[in-house]
Parts: C-alpha cells; sequence; structure tokens
C-alpha cells in the first residue's frame, strides 16, 4: 500500500461482498477486510445505519497504521461517510481534521464538503491559519502541510461567506490547482464573473492535468457562460462531458422541472456534439 496515495484501490479481483459480510469485517480483526469493507460500502454507496456506526468507530482506529504513521482505515472510513450522506459523521470527520495524516485530513474535508453541514465552517478554516506563507510543501513528501484544495472547496460549496478574507490571499499561491480551488470558492461565495472567467482562461493552460481541473470546478460551479468554451477546450471529451453536466444540473435545479430553458437545451446540444 503506498503511503503517498490519496487513494489506494483494492484488489481488483476481491470477492464481490454483501452488506453483512462488511459489517462482519469492520467488527472484525483481520485490517485488510476492514480495509476493503469500508471501500466497499462507500464506493457502492451502501446506505445502512450500523454501517456508518461501524465507520465513524472506524475514524479513531489505531490498529491499521503504517510504517510512516499513515492512517489507511481512517482514510477509507472518511471518504465513505462523505458518500453515505450521513451527517451523524459529522462530528467525527469535524475531529479528523487534527489527525497526523495529510490523506485522513483530505478526506475529512471532502466529505464534509459532501456534507456541507456549516457547523465545520469553524474547523475548515482553522486549516487555512497561517495564510498563504504558511502554506509550503512538505519535505519529502508530494503534498503540501494542510490539504488546502479540499478546504477551501469545502468552504465554497457550504458557503461560509465569513470565510472570504482567508481564502482570497491563496488567488497567490504558487501552486495552479490550489490558485484554481480558491478561484472556485470564490465564484461561489461571490457570484463575481470575474472568478468564473479566470477558471475559462485556464482551459488553455499547457499542462492537461490542469486544463481537467478546471473543467472539473467549471462544472462544479455550473458556470454557464463557460459553455462552449469547455466544448472546444484541448482536453478529452469525457471530461468535458462531466463539465458539461455538472452546468446542466445547476440549469435544471435553477428552473421548472416541467420545461426546458434555452440554455439547458444548449448545454444538452453541446453535449450531444461530444458523443
Amino acid at each position: 500500500m503506498s503511503e503517498f496515495s490519496p487513494e489506494v484501490s483494492p484488489d481488483p479481483n476481491a470477492p464481490q461482498l454483501t452488506l453483512e459480510t462488511a459489517i462482519a469485517n469492520l467488527r472484525g480483526p483481520d485490517l485488510s477486510l476492514r480495509y476493503y469493507s469500508a471501500w466497499w460500502l462507500g464506493k457502492f454507496r451502501i446506505r445502512d445505519a450500523v454501517a456508518v456506526d461501524l465507520l465513524i468507530k472506524a475514524l479513531d482506529d489505531e490498529a491499521d497504521r503504517t510504517e510512516l504513521g499513515g492512517y489507511p482505515l481512517r482514510r477509507n472510513a472518511a471518504r465513505a461517510l462523505g458518500k453515505l450522506g450521513d451527517k451523524r459523521a459529522v462530528s467525527g470527520l469535524i475531529q479528523c481534521l487534527d489527525c497526523s495524516d495529510f490523506y485522513v485530513r483530505e478526506a475529512a474535508a471532502q466529505s464534509l464538503e459532501m456534507l456541507a453541514d456549516p457547523v465545520a465552517a469553524p474547523a475548515l478554516m482553522q486549516l487555512l491559519a497561517g495564510g498563504v506563507e504558511a502554506a509550503v510543501r512538505v519535505p519529502g513528501r508530494p503534498h503540501l502541510n494542510q490539504p488546502y484544495e479540499a478546504v477551501i472547496e469545502a468552504l465554497g460549496t457550504i458557503k461560509v461567506t465569513e470565510a472570504i478574507p482567508l481564502i482570497k490571499p491563496f488567488l497567490q499561491h504558487p501552486v495552479k490547482r490550489v490558485q484554481y480551488a480558491t478561484t472556485r470558492a470564490l465564484y461561489q461565495l461571490t457570484g463575481e464573473k470575474a472568478y468564473g472567467e479566470r477558471l475559462v482562461a485556464a482551459l488553455n493552460d499547457a499542462d492537461v492535468s490542469l486544463r481537467r481541473v478546471a473543467l472539473s470546478d467549471l462544472g462544479a460551479i455550473g458556470y454557464l457562460s463557460a459553455a462552449e468554451a469547455i466544448a472546444k477546450a484541448p482536453a478529452e471529451n469525457s471530461f468535458k462531458l462531466i463539465a458539461l453536466k455538472g452546468l446542466l444540473e445547476h440549469q435544471l435545479a435553477s428552473t421548472d422541472a416541467d420545461a426546458l430553458c434555452v440554455d439547458a437545451i444548449r448545454v444538452m446540444t453541446l453535449m450531444d456534439s461530444l458523443l
């Protein structure tokens, strides 16, 4: 298992589980089965109260620990709890933001974004303490000292407007992914078109991986003005379709369910052109 991997997929040849066996595994002593079961429950979004309770308990696990101090089971449990959508997990996920394992903190922030409970705002904002100057890469590790992308995106999704003064300086962070996360959050928090246009400009970045990030961010914020630019972006159609799907979902959520607006039809036409 790679210490530095944000998520390690279990063995693809592993047998399919049932809810009952997953619960039994989480209660059992086999660490690999506990790890796999936590992943499986999140992957297939198996919503069950007992399973959620066991995943919350796994957020405090001390048994599954790597030589470098990582907590693989905690990571999978944190990821799964966001996907399962049970707000009983919020308190435990907030506590995970203090974990020594970067990837546990990152998974917790991502899941808190999914659960979108404002009670998480103070703890998330605390991870931005020190500002851009404190946001440095950890020696010997492939990440910054805090999961700034996940934290900033969570604050944007949860609509924590009081975090704007803490978030805005990260537009100047040297890591472009952090800049994009900041731009995305500031658009969500202010609605200012300038932030949407910054992400549109990022569709022409020389690095295709960053173009993909910009596509994802534009889809997440539903920036309709980017529709044509998304369709023409120099990236794989699969990423462009996901971004356009995000735009479409935002449009459908804001219009009469019995009628398709002109903008929604425009986005669907662009999607058809990419198929």
